[in-house]
């Protein structure tokens, strides 16, 4: 009786230890798994870290260069300055040299222009202070009160965003007699 009792003891204890190798098979699956899921997420956590140093370095270079195209088309205007002033000082011609500043600024107000920069226009227009910056003031019968009569320096604009104010002078109404 008792190898009966101890055949019966061994059956469970057999079939628990199929169980036992099943749940061993299983905990070394789930470990497996488990491996394979931390390695892919460290590979995306680097592919991360990776992509967000290449994104900082492009947008530190492109801060670096973005000057590049408004200076490739400067350095034409900076070549015709120096004919201007060479044209000048061989032929002593004050018109030469006129002439020859007159179509660089042309040339200038070309290049800005194809940048977004443009000229504010204020001679003759009401006085705008998001424009304009009154340096003084003129009294003159001959236009209305907060006129600008005279643009002293040019203002600009970059797209809708003003970059300098123009600095002007305004009419104001001439003193009663």
């Amino acid at each position: 009786m008792a190898d009966q009792t101890t055949e019966t003891d061994l059956e469970p204890k057999a079939a628990g230890g199929n169980d036992a190798l099943t749940l061993a098979e299983q905990l070394q699956a789930a470990i497996t798994e488990r491996d394979q899921y931390k390695d892919k997420w460290a590979r995306a956590m680097a592919d991360l870290e990776n992509f967000r140093k290449r994104v900082y370095r492009e947008m530190d270079d492109e801060r670096k260069y973005q000057a590049a195209p408004m200076l490739k088309s400067m350095l034409p205007i900076f070549d015709g300055l120096d004919r201007a002033v060479s044209a000048a000082a061989q032929s002593k011609n004050f018109d030469d040299l006129l002439n020859g500043v007159q179509m660089t600024i042309k040339q200038i107000e070309t290049a800005i222009a194809s940048q977004g920069i443009k000229r504010i226009v204020a001679e003759g227009q009401p006085f705008d202070p998001n424009l304009h910056e009154a340096i003084s003031q003129v009294a003159s019968a001959d236009v209305p009160p907060m006129t600008v009569l005279n643009d002293v320096e040019r203002g600009y604009t970059l797209h809708d965003r003003v970059i300098r104010p123009s600095k002007v002078i305004v009419s104001i109404a001439p003193p009663s007699k």
